[in-house]
Parts: C-alpha cells; sequence; structure tokens
C-alpha cells in the first residue's frame, strides 16, 4: 500500500540531504531528448530499463511510474520547462524508508547535442539515505545505460559515408 511522502519544492533536489547526481551527453538535441522525457512518458520502460511503466494522470500534472520489482510512484510534475527541465516530487510510494523524493532532468546544449543530468534527492530514515549513498554507483549505471538507450532510441543509425570504413 503505497504511503504519503513529505512534499517538497523544486528547490529539493539542490538542499536534500542525499543528492546523487549523474550526466551524460546524447547526439539528439533538447527539444528531442525533452519530449521523450516529458511527453512521450510511456515510451520511458523502453529506454530506462529499471521502469517497467510510466503513464501520465489524467489532467497531465502527475504521472504513475511503476519499477520492475513492485515499487511504486505516484508523482506530480514540479517543473516543464521545455528543452530546459523536467522535475517532479513523490508524493506517494509504497518503497520503504522515504519521506521525500524528488528528481530532475536538466538539459542543455552540447554541439548539436544535450548535456543531460538527472538528479535524484532523497531524504528518509537513516537506513534509507546510507542504502541510497551505497546504491549510488548502481543507480548511476542504470542512468548511462539508460541515457544510452535514450541517444539510440533518438538517434537513428546513419549508413556509412561513401568510402568510409566501418
Amino acid at each position: 500500500m503505497a504511503r504519503r511522502l513529505r512534499p517538497v519544492e523544486l528547490d529539493f533536489t539542490a538542499s536534500a540531504p542525499v543528492r546523487l547526481v549523474f550526466s551524460a551527453t546524447l547526439a539528439a538535441p533538447p527539444p528531442t531528448v525533452y519530449r521523450a522525457l516529458a511527453v512521450e512518458v510511456g515510451s520511458m520502460p523502453s529506454w530506462f530499463t529499471a521502469v517497467a511503466s510510466a503513464v501520465p494522470s489524467a489532467d497531465e500534472a502527475g504521472r504513475t511510474v511503476r519499477l520492475r520489482g513492485g515499487i511504486l510512484f505516484e508523482e506530480t510534475i514540479l517543473a516543464a520547462e521545455p528543452d530546459t527541465r523536467y522535475a517532479y516530487r513523490v508524493d506517494a510510494t509504497n518503497a520503504p524508508g522515504i519521506a521525500a523524493l524528488a528528481e530532475e532532468w536538466a538539459l542543455s546544449p552540447a554541439g548539436r547535442g544535450t548535456r543531460l543530468r538527472w538528479t535524484m534527492a532523497a531524504d528518509g530514515a537513516a537506513p534509507f539515505r546510507l542504502a541510497l549513498r551505497l546504491a549510488g554507483p548502481g543507480v548511476g549505471l542504470s542512468f548511462r545505460d539508460a541515457a544510452r538507450r535514450l541517444d539510440r532510441r533518438l538517434t537513428p543509425a546513419r549508413p556509412p559515408s561513401p568510402g568510409s570504413v566501418r
């Protein structure tokens, strides 16, 4: 059964007791990456393998995300700034130990591509905070894999140019 978390605002992503921050550069431009994150919510499981389903709420002010293994998040969108930032907080979850959780996806131009930075900000009981810190390297690996999959999804393979070696 889901339990309510402490409501937090966007500034929590910079001030939370535990912050995990990861970044990657994608070949796709910011508008394309933003659309995949904020508009095509249901496609998330195709590139972020930890996610089993992601469904926007009827009013599109939030979403419901289910992770593989059964963890459920009911979320409220905190920022939807096209091509720049997409952020949300978790309002309810069935995961133990969490008191507050928010995530931010920040996008910035990187040549013709996008620099994508993901921040997971959390608070909770001391065992949860410790476990999340220890899980950081694995969460980072999951993010980097998701970024690669997303980039492949958004940047179709181009045929080699004439005379190039493959």
